[in-house]
């Protein structure tokens, strides 16, 4: 059976280069350099990304129609995802992990690289960094299962994250609820 989630990492473009509005998340990290999140003042899009961690449904609406709502996989209760508001903090197509235990990448980039193709960072700590990404198909079944498995990230199905990361831009709300 799969490891649900390994260590932490930081995803990063295949070059290595931090991709759109870089910068990381937990269980997921974008090594990289930083770039500053959209602020409130800047942002016009009324879209919104909403995860229910409860039902273990994350929706896009905008002005409140949804425009897609699909399942996922949450945080583990020693590691959980945290709950509030955010905003999309960077975006990364094929982002790479990088455990935070030791340090290492992993060299398998893409849908079956343990982030999937697409990553969208939402919350940072001084430790760790948590987003949205996706989930390499031998571990589908924790995201078909609405399982809570992870170290914090959101993890969906391939195609279900590459259509929510096309509709979104980096300072996208995003609202985390219980």
């Amino acid at each position: 059976m799969p490891v649900a989630n390994p260590t932490v990492a930081r995803p990063q473009t295949a070059t290595g280069a931090a991709p759109t509005g870089a910068v990381p998340t937990r269980a997921s990290r974008a090594s990289g350099p930083a770039v500053p999140a959209a602020t409130a003042a800047t942002y016009t899009n009324t879209r919104e990304i909403r995860l229910e961690l409860g039902k273990r449904t994350i929706s896009l609406l905008d002005n409140g129609q949804v425009l897609g709502s699909w399942p996922v996989a949450i945080g583990d209760p020693a590691t959980p995802t945290p709950t509030g508001r955010f905003a999309v903090r960077n975006k990364v197509v094929n982002p790479q992990y990088q455990s935070t235990k030791s340090g290492k990448n992993n060299p398998t980039i893409g849908p079956l690289g343990p982030l999937g193709d697409r990553w969208l960072g939402f919350h940072t700590t001084a430790k760790d960094q948590f987003g949205i990404h996706g989930t390499p198909p031998a571990w589908e079944q924790w995201v078909k299962t609405r399982s809570a498995v992870s170290h914090g990230c959101v993890r969906m199905l391939g195609p279900h994250v590459r259509q929510l990361f096309d509709q979104v831009e980096v300072g996208t709300p995003v609202i985390v609820t219980p």
